[in-house]
């Protein structure tokens, strides 16, 4: 069996795997969840927070081989953590999540897709440091499938993103290009546009692809389903 860590995306923290956690155990495996920098728990200093503490974050806490799983945003965290580091990484998961391209910044990426159906539920602080998901538009953005427990828990625990890391470019060398990947595509994303998802998957091996028929939260919406590919994944 195998370990999983499992990284959050933009604005949420460890708490969005409460529901993955135990099914993945259920399936024989081991499994935890970080919050990043500035994220739940932690309490970093907004102007402290970078990319690549994010990905030394993710390093610290690796202590023995494991599958790496990033959600959205947590696929450029992942990537630069592998990229720095390979040594216990098995693989990496891209869970609806962004996977860099060279030279590119999460913000550059975002903008390549053919649609931005997330500007909407977001606003950007007074000073520019960090953005919001803005309540009145959560269900609709990263939720509509979810629970009426799920959704109102996670209203309570959403938190700031910095901005800093989603604006910092990634050059990806040997050590990341070592690492196996895979892709789970969630088709009905009204965060990340599913077709975009498709493009970023379209130079994964075929086999690495898997889609699952939900909002960009599966881990609330569908977390058995979730924890039986990442458990087909593994045994891969």
């Amino acid at each position: 069996m195998s370990h999983f860590l499992l990284i959050h995306g933009s604005c949420h923290g460890a708490w969005c795997w409460r529901d993955v956690l135990p099914e993945l155990t259920a399936l024989g495996h081991t499994a935890g969840a970080i919050d990043l920098p500035g994220h739940g728990q932690d309490c970093t200093p907004i102007e402290d927070i970078t990319l690549d503490l994010y990905a030394r974050t993710i390093l610290d806490a690796l202590d023995g081989p494991t599958i790496v799983v990033g959600h959205s945003m947590g696929g450029f965290p992942i990537s630069r953590a592998a990229d720095m580091d390979p040594t216990l990484i098995q693989r990496l998961v891209y869970l609806c999540a962004y996977a860099p391209w060279d030279d590119h910044t999460l913000v550059e990426m975002r903008l390549r897709a053919p649609r931005q159906p997330i500007m909407k539920a977001i606003r950007r602080s007074g000073d520019g440091k960090t953005f919001s998901i803005l309540p009145e538009h959560a269900r609709e953005i990263f939720y509509h499938d979810c629970p009426d427990e799920a959704f109102d828990f996670a209203l309570e625990n959403l938190c700031p993103e910095p901005t800093l890391p989603q604006a910092t470019k990634v050059t990806l060398g040997k050590a990341y290009k070592s690492v196996p990947r895979s892709y789970i595509l969630c088709e009905q994303d009204s965060a990340i546009p599913s077709e975009f998802q498709h493009t970023m998957a379209a130079d994964f091996a075929p086999g690495d692809v898997i889609g699952m028929d939900t909002s960009h939260s599966p881990f609330f919406s569908a977390p058995e389903e979730l924890a039986r590919h990442l458990d087909r994944i593994a045994s891969d």
